[in-house]
């Protein structure tokens, strides 16, 4: 806190002393709070709490509140803000599990589209980059998805949407990433099974383009690699690639390197035919 050093000695010390017992006697207050047996004066100063946005002490007061309201006409609205409590203290996994649960015990409740988004939300925000491991991702994608199947007009349609195109984005980043790691790794036909299930699972994939040319190098890089006895079907399986790349990408920047993957498995294909003539 910014004090006026231009004050006098006195009159400065006197103003810290001011402070100092302000925020003692806010302590004490609280505490007081806590410790009181008067449940109307809790859940008065919950709500004040939570008002002036002071979640940490709000949260302690419902806490208590939850249960010993439990089944009467005020355990709803003291359990919908003890779920908000937990989420603006960003503690994501339990505002998820709260706002999810506030959807099963108040099944009619004014507030119940609300929560079952927040209970989705919360899991989208706890989503990792897409090198981690993806659970929370998938919890979100299914929340997400049961507010266009329970709420048809919902206001939330929009936004939920929004989401769940972010969320498949990862989920596809992470799909083609682990397809390129075992190129990378020259665990050539491991990758291209691994591109093709990629666009198995997501065949409207931004990355279409890029995992057909994939395809591409590592049908060839299979097949180059490959013992005498299966290179001949390898490399028949790159043109194949190939013909499927251009013919679906035939403007694509990937092309010219393509066509030299596809002409090398041409003369490969030409001489492995002379051999078996000779």
């Amino acid at each position: 806190m910014f004090i006026n050093l231009s004050l006098s000695p006195v009159k400065a010390k006197l103003f810290v002393i001011i402070i100092i017992t302000a925020l003692i006697s806010g302590c004490s207050e609280y505490q007081r709070v806590l410790k009181s047996t008067d449940l109307n004066l809790k859940l008065k100063k919950a709500n004040e709490y939570f008002e002036k946005e002071n979640y940490y002490k709000a949260l302690p007061l419902y806490e208590e509140l939850v249960s010993i309201y439990r089944g009467t006409s005020r355990a709803e609205q003291v359990y919908y803000k003890y779920a908000y409590c937990e989420y603006y203290l960003l503690d994501l996994y339990l505002a998820s599990y709260r706002f999810e649960n506030f959807t099963k015990t108040f099944p009619n409740s004014e507030y119940l589209e609300e929560c079952t988004f927040m209970a989705a939300y919360c899991d989208y925000l706890m989503s990792p980059k897409p090198s981690l491991e993806q659970s929370s991702t998938y919890d979100a994608i299914r929340k997400l998805q049961l507010i266009t199947e329970q709420f048809p007009n919902s206001t939330y349609a929009d936004s939920s949407e929004a989401l769940l195109d972010e969320l498949r984005i990862k989920l596809e980043q992470k799909a083609f990433d682990n397809a390129y790691l075992y190129y990378k790794t020259e665990y050539y036909e491991s990758a291209s099974v691994s591109f093709k299930n990629v666009l198995k699972r997501f065949p409207d994939t931004d990355f279409r383009e890029e995992i057909l040319f994939s395809i591409v190098k590592s049908n060839y890089k299979l097949a180059v690699n490959s013992v005498e006895s299966k290179k001949e079907e390898r490399f028949k399986n790159t043109i194949e690639a190939y013909i499927k790349f251009a013919d679906s990408f035939p403007e694509s920047e990937f092309l010219s390197r393509a066509e030299e993957f596809y002409e090398e498995a041409q003369k490969s294909l030409e001489e492995i035919k002379k051999k078996n003539q000779s």
